[in-house]
């Protein structure tokens, strides 16, 4: 049985004042205890959300790390080793953000995975298509392409210590969510592309639906039985919300 799973992707967002306000808000929050739960605030901002929340329910991660591990002469990157020493537990690689706003690569991907394992964390890898790709109906040839690649490079025994986020471009900050339908498809064929290599790490491997999730939308998408919970983002920076879909996994 996996175990499911609620990460929520603060971006680019807060002050000091207003995550220390969220951070509150959190812990009021009545979280179910059945499944994981992760923040992944900004850079900036981890070491006072790792001093706020109570890490026995909720895990804090980091949006990005170096793909180069250990210490040296690199100005402006933090690696793996470094956020693990502060006390992050996860990091997420391969937002569609950094893909198409910043130009990191499936190769750039696969190092920062690698990168994150050797240095201690738990990768989120992060998959998913364009609406252009969609439209001319490649979105599982994309998601497959993204994946084979940590794949080919890391071997599928290295998603016994990751998760996987499907998240559609078009659907990230937009409003628009892919149907559980749609979801279920492209998750279901991530966990046969996984089958092929293993089929018990394959059902094992939690795989996490992205893309506008809501309170109102969580519960259905959750429902669907290769989803395993959600890659939130706008939604997390609210505390209401972000508990109610916390307990619509645990649900």
């Amino acid at each position: 049985m996996r175990r499911p799973m609620v990460a929520g992707n603060w971006k680019m967002n807060g002050t000091r004042a207003s995550v220390a306000e969220l951070v509150e808000s959190l812990r009021m929050q009545v979280l179910p205890a059945d499944i994981e739960i992760a923040v992944f605030p900004s850079a900036v901002h981890v070491s006072q959300v790792l001093d706020g929340v109570d890490g026995e329910h909720v895990a804090v991660g980091t949006q990005d790390c170096a793909a180069q591990n250990g210490f040296g002469a690199l100005t402006g990157e933090v690696s793996a080793e470094q956020f693990a020493d502060f006390g992050c537990k996860w990091v997420l690689v391969g937002h569609s953000e950094r893909r198409l706003l910043l130009g990191e690569t499936d190769e750039v991907v696969s190092r920062k995975f690698s990168a994150a394992q050797v240095g201690g964390l738990k990768p989120v890898l992060c998959l998913g298509e364009t609406l252009e790709e969609r439209r001319a109906g490649k979105t599982l040839e994309v998601v497959g392409r993204q994946l084979a690649r940590v794949l080919d490079d890391r071997g599928v025994a290295a998603f016994e210590s990751a998760v996987i986020a499907y998240e559609p471009v078009w659907a990230i900050g937009s409003g628009l969510t892919a149907t559980p339908e749609q979801a279920q498809e492209v998750h279901a064929a991530i966990r046969e592309q996984l089958s092929r290599h293993d089929g018990r790490i394959a059902e094992g491997v939690r795989l996490l639906y992205g893309g506008s999730v809501k309170a109102e939308n969580a519960a259905e998408l959750f429902a669907m039985a290769d989803i395993d919970g959600g890659l939130v983002g706008g939604a997390s920076l609210k505390a209401d919300e972000f508990g109610a879909i916390c307990r619509a996994a645990g649900n």
